[in-house]
């Protein structure tokens, strides 16, 4: 659980509200028009997937009785549903987010973001919980991690 206001700045929802937010000034300051209604439409679709894996797979976390908090200590290990498609969907769910919102505003010089965005969560979260889980839960989570994709994917071992 987050102790200090550090802590609850340095949470990968902020990090997603500040990506949003620097697309939202490049809207403001630079209107496009590459993507059009296409991108609109795409876009929108983006945006409602990535709320529905985010909201799915927050439900299956609390379902299985873990924590959601970056931070936090797991209790379990879960593997089922949508985390045997992905170690870290809600993370996924957060770059459809933010893909979506660049294709819905039409912004295309702010697909990088989307790529700094990822490597940022990886670097600053992901690998930090993978060492969590891999002290936490040892073979079981090498072998969910060896079929499993970081973001996406499934390997048939």
């Amino acid at each position: 659980m987050p102790k200090t206001l550090t802590d609850w700045i340095d949470l990968p929802p902020v990090w997603l509200a500040l990506a949003l937010g620097v697309t939202w000034g490049f809207d403001q300051v630079m209107p496009w028009g590459l993507f059009g209604p296409a991108g609109r439409f795409v876009g929108a679709g983006l945006v409602i997937i990535g709320l529905g894996l985010l909201a799915a797979a927050v439900a299956q976390m609390l379902a299985a009785r873990t924590t959601v908090i970056p931070r936090g200590q797991p209790r379990t290990l879960v593997t089922g549903g949508l985390f045997a498609w992905s170690r870290n969907p809600i993370y996924l769910a957060d770059a459809l987010i933010l893909s979506g919102a660049i294709l819905w505003w039409d912004v295309p010089v702010a697909v990088p973001l989307v790529f700094g965005f990822m490597f940022l969560i990886q670097h600053r979260f992901i690998l930090r919980e993978e060492m969590v889980l891999r002290a936490a839960f040892g073979p079981q989570f090498t072998q969910w991690a060896a079929r499993t994709g970081r973001w996406f994917g499934r390997t048939l071992r």
